[in-house]
């Protein structure tokens, strides 16, 4: 997860938004490309000029990368324009497209604002966009979670990460690390709370055993409606 310590800029590429994140605890740079959305991750005092050039070295590769992951998406029934509907924490918020300098979404009186410059990737840019920003609530809301959970289930994670899964909500790692898949943000809250407690609960028990779900029903006795829940509404949360 990305510390109060980050500072983020955003540059405009070609045909796509660059993410710079500023930090003390790299020596070099580091270019990714994840779900279609670019970042580059440079030493706090990195000027622009060198940003910029790295960026340029590595223009094509980008782009490579960025088709791939499109191709890579599932098919989705959004076009990412004004008007249409995204679920966050259960409810819906309609999308509110604008012209001009990129600029981060805002969820501005009931609505996802996005402001991105026009052109002919602009659905790929508005769904880049959103995804940062669902992202970013993860990263929030997720740990926070952890926190208020951890003493009522009797466990200390070794740390928290948001990734981009297939096919599951969360995992925890040998280490003890939990990892939890963005998209649960468009879930209803009660549902994020299972997600958490579910992993948390895995500390104690890395299977899905009886124990286990005992474990799960001292914590949440609802725990049965939410994993059913989850299992009929899956396909209805994601892009």
């Amino acid at each position: 997860m990305m510390s109060a310590a980050h500072q983020s800029e955003y540059l405009e590429g070609e045909g796509f938004i660059v993410e710079v994140i500023r930090t003390n605890r790299r020596k070099s740079a580091d270019i990714r490309v994840e779900e279609g959305a670019v970042s580059i991750v440079v030493p706090a005092n990195t000027p622009p000029e060198k940003i910029d050039q790295l960026l340029a070295s590595k223009r094509r590769w980008i782009k490579e990368k960025i088709a791939l992951q499109q191709e890579l998406n599932p098919a989705s029934t959004k076009h990412y324009v004004s008007g249409e509907a995204f679920s966050y924490l259960g409810r819906n918020y309609r999308l509110k497209v604008e012209q001009g300098n990129y600029s981060p979404v805002k969820l501005i009186n009931g609505r996802l604002l996005v402001t991105i410059p026009q052109g002919n990737d602009q659905p790929h840019m508005v769904r880049n966009a959103l995804v940062r920003w669902y992202k970013r609530q993860a990263e929030q809301k997720l740990q926070g979670k952890v926190e208020r959970f951890s003493s009522l289930v009797g466990v200390e994670p070794a740390g928290v990460g948001i990734k981009t899964f297939k096919s599951r909500w969360g995992s925890c790692t040998a280490k003890g690390k939990l990892e939890f898949n963005w998209q649960v943000m468009m879930a209803p809250n009660r549902m994020v709370d299972y997600v958490v407690i579910h992993e948390l609960c895995h500390l104690i028990r890395h299977d899905h055993s009886p124990e286990f779900w005992r474990e799960m029903a001292r914590v949440m006795p609802d725990y049965q409606q939410c994993r059913e829940w989850l299992r009929d509404n899956a396909l209805k949360l994601s892009f």
